[in-house]
């Protein structure tokens, strides 16, 4: 008996005779200990963090206790470090400086860009200025990018340094003077309470105010602009030219959408185009980012490598990998130059260059800490980055992709296979590779589709895995060799390759788009939802070990997050147009009339627009429940008379007006009546009726008293 005992007792191993509780610790002190390299990693993250915390505010803050804050926390953590503190302090004392420094950098980087916002001008106005850059066109016509040297009615101290018109006809080349007659406006607020901020992004840019254009574009006659404009409008000069150049060649549909990955000239592009890019997952492709440097710098740096090692007498005198490099190095900054450098490029440009940069120092052109130095240099230079949704799905889609391909498997190298069944096992190798990676990189930028786009494509992951190597290996190279060459008109060959490579993309987006289901719409969750889930994300691509999957829950945030009742009216800026939400629908007011907000905000909110019915009453400057409902929208610019205000009053609960009233009729005493005051003070709104009570979120009131939200 004793030795039936004695043998049982043998099979109960020490860890199993823990206690729960115990293992548990040992597991997550062991987790924990495994991050031991990875620490650095999340310094980022929290200068990132602190650079949001920024933008957050509802007011502007001081400089000083922002910097008083950097300078302590950073002090601390050093005397930490160098009195030999474990990492139980070290870490925690880091996170907070990074957190202290990135609150300090998007301070400082509010008070390096301040530039005059235009005032909304009464009166139309004449805008003479320089034509710096052609914009992407507008429902309303082209844009353009005006350095502007006079406007009418403001003075020089009070003129923007830079303004988006809209113009009638073909846009001027950059370079151009030129003189308009135009109604002048500040940037325009979000469509509705949490929406996206053109005018932040546009502060930023130095784009101090837009200009609708209401005649024909004049020349003028103007000062020499300073050297660093001359310079800019001489590169974007030669951007426009050869993006006309490759327009010409291979046609306006296709052209265009060559010439938008070349040069991110976006003004040829064909709406229905773009629609079945978007619908099928693919329109990343026509915005210069990491995908297309990554395409262009690998490239390049192959092909480099690969004609050293040709040349024997060379390769045997210098690295063919670090000459690769440098070449790499080039192309990408080349390619900055031609893209115009907006921000997404920039970003792009900067991974790639680290990436770069680390093959020239000998370490892992392809790690984790890349991506951490990369993002750091971009924060650093661009705090703002962290609050836009291109910054937020690029890194997070790289840091994936990174994750990834630490955890990919190490393929055993075969001896003597017949070349047949290794073709075979590479196709299908690079074939699951490629699904895998789209897959992934979709799942971590879903969150951010989510919660910005209001869509997500269904079969983006088909799309995409039929696309790359259509993308990677000819439509890139084929287009990076043409532009190169277009310049000496030697590019027709390689860009009437490039054309093929487009027609076929463009067939499978509008293939996939057209596919039953091909896109979901999805209301936007509470804005604490997208925070969670980036750090979902990055929690799932940074930690080791088994703990990365307590990420998961955080990142499905955005998807799970159970969404608020959506607002039973929205009233435009101005009172201009609006909304009225019937279950899942929501009526359109005014058609056709200032669409982009209206599409903004129903798609923020998970509503499909309808035109009114037959039970709405409209005339020339109104529209009015026939019998009694919950909104009345008057949209002249004149004052409503007594007798008409009396009537919107008694058909609607709620009465919109764009002009100021004097008085109210006895019919408005119980109504909630707006006014041209309500709206200047705060913009577009949305309201809930709840028992019996109307409550209002304003517009302005959310987005708060910052350097970008001046208010009227």
């Amino acid at each position: 008996m004793s030795g039936a005992v004695s043998d049982g007792a043998a099979l109960i191993t020490p860890e199993a005779a823990k206690p729960i509780r115990a293992r548990i610790i040992d597991w997550l002190a062991g987790s924990v200990s495994a991050q031991r390299d990875r620490w650095r990693l999340w310094a980022p993250v929290a200068f990132g963090g602190g650079c949001a915390v920024y933008f957050g505010l509802p007011g502007e803050p001081p400089m000083w206790p922002l910097a008083l804050f950097a300078v302590v926390a950073s002090a601390v953590w050093v005397v930490a470090r160098r009195r030999g503190a474990g990492r139980a302090m070290t870490v925690p004392l880091m996170l907070i400086a990074c957190l202290a420094l990135g609150l300090a950098a998007a301070k400082s980087r509010t008070e390096r860009v301040a530039a005059p916002i235009a005032p909304a001008l009464a009166e139309p106005t004449v805008i003479e200025g320089w034509v710096v850059d052609v914009d992407s066109p507008g429902t309303r016509g082209s844009r353009v990018v005006l350095a502007p040297v006079r406007i009418r009615g403001l003075t020089p101290e009070e003129t923007p340094l830079r303004l988006r018109a809209t113009l009638r006809g073909a846009a001027p080349a950059p370079g151009t003077p030129v003189r308009i007659f135009a109604i002048v406006n500040p940037p325009p607020p979000p469509a509705s309470p949490g929406s996206y901020d053109f005018g932040r992004n546009a502060f930023f840019l130095g784009m101090g105010g837009v200009a609708f254009g209401l005649g024909e574009t004049r020349a003028a006659s103007l000062p020499e602009p300073p050297q660093g404009l001359q310079r800019l409008m001489w590169l974007n000069g030669v951007r426009f030219e050869l993006a006309s150049r490759i327009v010409d060649r291979l046609g306006e549909r296709t052209g265009g959408i060559a010439a938008a990955m070349t040069t991110g000239h976006e003004a040829w592009l064909i709406q229905e185009d773009m629609d079945a890019m978007r619908d099928s997952g693919l329109f990343h492709i026509l915005s210069i980012s990491g995908l297309h440097m990554a395409i262009v710098g690998g490239f390049v740096f192959f092909g480099v490598r690969l004609l050293v090692a040709a040349w024997p007498w060379l390769a045997l005198r210098v690295s063919g990998k670090k000459v690769a490099a440098w070449a790499g190095l080039a192309a990408v900054g080349a390619y900055l130059l031609i893209s115009g450098g907006p921000p997404p490029a920039e970003r792009a440009a900067t991974t790639a260059a680290i990436a770069f940069l680390a093959i020239l120092l000998d370490r892992r052109a392809i790690s984790m800490n890349a991506l951490a130095v990369a993002a750091f240099v971009v924060l650093i230079f661009r705090p703002e980055s962290i609050v836009q949704p291109g910054f937020q799905m690029s890194f997070a889609a790289t840091a994936a992709l990174v994750a990834l391909a630490e955890n990919w498997p190490v393929r055993t190298r075969e001896i003597s296979v017949p070349w047949i069944i290794v073709t075979a096992q590479r196709f299908g190798g690079w074939l699951f590779a490629a699904c895998a990676a789209s897959l992934v990189a979709g799942m971590a930028t879903g969150p951010f589709a989510m919660q910005h786009f209001n869509r997500t494509a269904v079969f983006g992951l088909i799309a995409n895995v039929s696309t790359a190597p259509i993308s990677s290996f000819v439509m890139m190279p084929a287009l990076a060799l043409g532009a190169a060459l277009e310049p000496l008109g030697l590019g027709g060959p390689f860009l009437a390759v490039a054309g093929w490579g487009v027609d076929l993309m463009l067939a499978i987006g509008h293939w996939t788009a057209n596919l039953p289901g091909a896109v979901r719409t999805i209301p936007s969750a509470p804005d604490i939802a997208l925070p969670i889930a980036f750090l979902g994300v990055l929690w799932l691509c940074l930690w080791k070990g088994r703990g990365r999957w307590v990420g998961v829950p955080f990142a499905l945030a955005v998807l799970l997050w159970p969404r608020p009742p959506a607002p039973d009216l929205w009233i435009g800026d101005g009172a201009t147009t609006a909304g009225v939400r019937m279950e899942r629908q929501a009526i359109q007011l005014r058609p056709g009339v200032r669409q982009f907000p209206i599409d903004l905000w129903s798609q923020r909110r998970g509503l499909a627009l309808v035109a009114p019915g037959e039970d709405w009453t409209a005339d020339r400057f109104s529209r009015r429940p026939a019998e009694t409902g919950p909104l009345a929208l008057w949209w002249g610019t004149r004052a409503p008379d007594a007798e008409q205000m009396a009537v919107l009053c008694t058909s609607a609960e709620v009465v919109a007006v764009r002009a100021g009233l004097d008085r109210l009729p006895d019919a408005c005493d119980d109504r909630l009546v707006l006014d041209d005051q309500d709206f200047r003070r705060g913009g577009a709104v949305e309201l809930w009726r709840e028992e019996g009570v109307w409550r209002g979120v304003w517009t302005l009131d959310v987005r708060g008293d910052r350097p970008w939200s001046p208010r009227a």
